[in-house]
């Protein structure tokens, strides 16, 4: 219980439930995803129309057949990446290896190698949390991620037991900045969810994304042109239930100071969504702001 010091008592049931759910085998939890994409989606129909709407403006050219199709799709994949984040808590090292391969990891190692530290953006696609302790287990040099605390103590202490339990360091938003300061020199990749929404007055950058105009953080942006670190894209594939493969694209290599570090990384998103638009989180209200 030494994990929950701070955290009321009320909430130490809950952990047990969740830490014991996460020791049943996968082909167990998946059942628990059939059973959840039926509530979620017929019955509770948890963001539909957020997840409606969304889908009709990116894809203004598809019918509402195909979209609806989508939608069953993207509800489906999105329960079984809820208990694969459960099965996370307790995920040995072996069983993350069979899971996630990193076909061209050559891209990556060739700066770390050079003693380069890499930003590595990434996003809400497939199973986003897997990522970062697949690379702590496999790579020779530290995996980092950026993250945004949640408010809840509770599942804040969770969901970083959670996304440590293989070795991945974590580092806060607001302390990005001076973590890079302080490591400047150290070989290491350091990956970013750079499509999530940035709050009204921290906007300062739009683009036409899924024929909307969106914005993006900039924060990898301005962080690779201060330090002239490299920017990799970070693309991920569903190949089957629980498995997935995650190929390196490169941005920049850090040496010119002009690349459109977020621009590239929106249309690089895009195509991937376009590929495959279930396997994206469609549930987030990311338009929620217009740009006049």
């Amino acid at each position: 219980m030494a994990n929950l010091s701070g955290i009321p008592l009320h909430y130490y049931p809950l952990w047990l439930l969740l830490s014991g759910l996460s020791r049943l085998p996968l082909s167990v939890l998946y059942l628990l995803s059939d059973v959840l994409y039926v509530l979620v989606y017929y019955v509770i129909g948890y963001r539909k129309k957020v997840v409606k709407q969304n889908l009709r403006n990116a894809f203004p050219e598809k019918s509402e057949a195909a979209l609806k199709q989508i939608r069953k799709d993207f509800y489906r994949q999105f329960m079984d990446v809820v208990v694969e984040i459960l099965k996370l808590r307790t995920m040995n090292k072996t069983e993350m290896e069979r899971r996630i391969v990193f076909a061209n990891q050559e891209l990556l190692d060739d700066f770390v190698q050079k003693g380069t530290p890499v930003i590595a953006m990434g996003s809400h696609s497939c199973n986003w949390e897997w990522i970062l302790s697949a690379g702590a287990v496999q790579f020779s040099f530290p995996a980092e991620g950026v993250y945004k605390p949640l408010n809840n103590a509770f599942f804040e202490r969770y969901m970083l037991a959670t996304r440590s339990n293989l070795g991945a360091r974590l580092i806060k938003m607001k302390e990005t900045l001076r973590d890079f300061a302080a490591n400047r020199q150290v070989p290491r990749v350091v990956a970013m969810l750079s499509d999530q929404t940035p709050m009204r007055h921290e906007i300062t950058f739009w683009t036409t994304f899924l024929h909307q105009d969106t914005p993006f953080y900039e924060g990898a942006e301005k962080l690779a042109k201060k330090f002239k670190y490299p920017v990799l894209f970070l693309d991920i594939k569903r190949t089957k239930r629980g498995y997935y493969t995650l190929m390196f694209e490169q941005i920049t290599d850090g040496t010119d100071p002009d690349c459109p570090v977020t621009e590239i990384f929106a249309r690089k998103l895009e195509t991937a969504i376009r590929r495959a638009p279930a396997n994206y989180l469609w549930t987030h209200r990311r338009w929620k702001h217009s740009k006049s």
